[in-house]
């Protein structure tokens, strides 16, 4: 089986993932995880079946310093770095991915109460980095 790619759209407090089919043509939104439990999260989905690329959104500010978050990221990265050196981690620049996520979902008919349910947004918000990142590649 080929690996699939994993799109990660990483907040403060939660993070969308995202993953593709196994031929890397479509993204899905996944699930929503508390963003420190993005280690443990792979650690599960790695021993399910291996992941061959993690693209990993960065948010930038719109004056194009790099957000807190962003060196949240970094650690982030690096950390994944080292314990998987298998996996190609790609930056991507998401800085209007999660106002289009917001836009899709309301464009969808989600009602905003459900809107507001934690994680919509940020696991669809993950499926659009990985659906442009794919289209890209």
């Amino acid at each position: 089986a080929m690996a699939k790619i994993v799109a990660l759209d990483v907040g403060a407090k939660r993070t969308g993932v995202a993953e593709s089919d196994p031929m890397h043509m479509m993204a899905f939104p996944l699930e929503t995880v508390e963003t420190e439990l993005v280690l443990n999260f792979l650690q599960r989905r790695q021993d399910e079946e291996s992941i061959e690329e993690l693209v990993v959104g960065a948010p930038v500010r719109w004056d194009g310093t790099p957000s807190e978050v962003a060196l949240f990221i970094d650690g982030l990265c690096q950390k994944i770095g080292e314990k998987w050196p298998e996996i190609r981690i790609i930056r991507v620049d998401e800085r209007f991915t999660s106002s289009l996520a917001a836009d899709a979902l309301v464009k969808g008919g989600m009602k905003k109460s459900k809107r507001r349910e934690k994680g919509a947004v940020d696991k669809v918000a993950a499926a659009l980095i990985l659906e442009n990142y794919l289209a890209q590649r």
